[in-house]
């Protein structure tokens, strides 16, 4: 008897065992493929990117407008364009635009100055910021407001004056804004002008000029500094707290990448390079070298720190293929898939367009699409990621590419992954030397 019932107790744990090992082999997978999404989502930049190469086409969206140099969103479905004169429109999904805010009496003409770059507060889109430079070429960073009672006007009387820089040149401005996922508003400032940064401006922490700034505006009258500024606590005597990065030369478009949080720019060049730098990890302290270095070639090394001090470019270009580079995006939109992840730029004075994306070796590859247009002064993005390119012209297109659209695309781990027209009357980026 006591056999028997141990034989049948032997066969009921097997047929246990075999009832419960799959169901455990299957816990384990499940408990495998949790711990390893947990790991993915805790790694900085987990994203899907497209390294096929991409065809850039451009397609016309609105047009009519006088000197566009800026593109920017509220969140929503219009887009608002920035004309250096001092008007900005406001343009339906169908293309029809009406004025959105009027500030030529408050605005410089002429050389690279004007109305040059605007944002909208991320968290209260009815607030936003205008960049220009005012009657006297002095820089002004400003707050306004839009209409209580029309959401496509803004009140022109709602000014507030948040940063003023001084200009000693007509040149060199810069002109951008942008609000970083920290939710602090990040503005490049080029190195004053005239040619060579005769004061080396760009080099001394005691100016705001040639550095990339990084200050904190919503809900206060002005500005404050944010505590984790490189600068907030330097001990230095005139340091100046407000910068984020030192050594650029005309930063004329920069921009977030919308998933990694990285910054690109596109500086201009002296007389020999055009450069797009990458702020990875938005790491700050950071220095691109200029005047130093002109993108990766010495310029004027006296007084001039150790190489390996300098962040260089991950692109840069001579004259043979342009002269005045306009910083784009990193493409994060849907309607392209295999344009994920490609940072787009393009020159002012020659109309050349290029993409940039890391190959699975984390170099970066680079493909030249030639002349789309006669002089893209800026890039912008819709609130989906949608990318569009403006000409001073007065033209505004949307960029697509043109390949064969894949179903798939390449999931990667890495932290970063991510005939010309005849001149206008204002030329923001020509630099012939200056």
């Amino acid at each position: 008897m006591f056999s028997i019932n141990l034989k049948a107790k032997l066969a009921r744990l097997t047929s246990f065992r075999q009832v419960m090992a799959p169901m455990l082999i299957g816990l384990a997978a499940l408990l495998y493929l949790l711990i390893s999404l947990n790991v993915a989502t805790a790694m900085p930049a987990l994203e899907t990117a497209s390294s096929q190469a991409i065809t850039l086409e451009l397609v016309p969206f609105a047009t009519g407008f006088t000197s566009p140099v800026d593109i920017a969103n509220a969140g929503d479905d219009r887009l608002f364009i920035l004309e250096q004169g001092g008007i900005i429109w406001v343009v339906q999904p169908n293309g029809a635009k009406s004025e959105f805010l009027n500030i030529t009496s408050l605005v410089s003409k002429g050389s690279e100055q004007g109305l040059l770059g605007m944002v909208f507060e991320p968290t209260d889109p009815s607030i936003f910021y205008v960049n220009y430079t005012d009657t006297a070429g002095d820089t002004n960073i400003a707050r306004y407001r839009v209409s209580s009672g029309d959401p496509n006007k803004a009140d022109p009387n709602s000014r507030q004056l948040v940063l003023f820089v001084e200009q000693p040149y007509s040149n060199h401005n810069a002109g951008d804004l942008a609000f970083g996922p920290d939710g602090h508003l990040y503005i490049p400032l080029g190195d004053g002008g005239d040619g060579g940064d005769p004061q080396d401006r760009a080099q001394n922490l005691n100016e705001l000029l040639g550095k990339l700034l990084r200050i904190h505006v919503t809900g206060v009258p002005t500005y404050t500094i944010p505590s984790d500024n490189p600068y907030a606590n330097d001990t230095a005597p005139n340091t100046r707290a407000e910068i984020w990065s030192v050594g650029l030369r005309n930063p004329w478009r920069f921009s977030f990448d919308r998933v990694t949080n990285e910054i690109y720019i596109g500086d201009v060049g002296q007389g020999a390079r055009e450069e797009i730098d990458l702020l990875a990890d938005n790491t700050p302290a950071q220095n691109f070298g200029w005047d130093c270095y002109e993108g990766n070639l010495d310029f004027e090394l006296t007084g001039c720190a150790p190489k390996t001090t300098y962040v260089f470019p991950i692109f840069d270009y001579g004259r043979t293929d342009g002269r005045a580079v306009t910083g784009g995006f990193v493409y994060r939109g849907s309607l392209y898939p295999n344009m994920v992840g490609h940072y787009i730029l393009a020159d002012y004075a020659s109309g050349n367009f290029w993409d940039l994306v890391r190959n699975e070796q984390g170099q970066w590859v680079s493909k030249k699409h030639g002349v789309l247009t006669g002089n893209p002064s800026t890039f912008g993005e819709d609130a989906d990621g949608e990318l569009y390119v403006a000409d001073l012209s007065g033209d505004i297109y949307r960029v697509q590419d043109t390949t064969v659209i894949t179903p798939t695309s390449t999931a990667t781990l890495s932290p970063t992954v991510p005939p010309n027209l005849t001149p206008m009357q204002y030329l923001p980026l020509i630099e012939n030397g200056n």
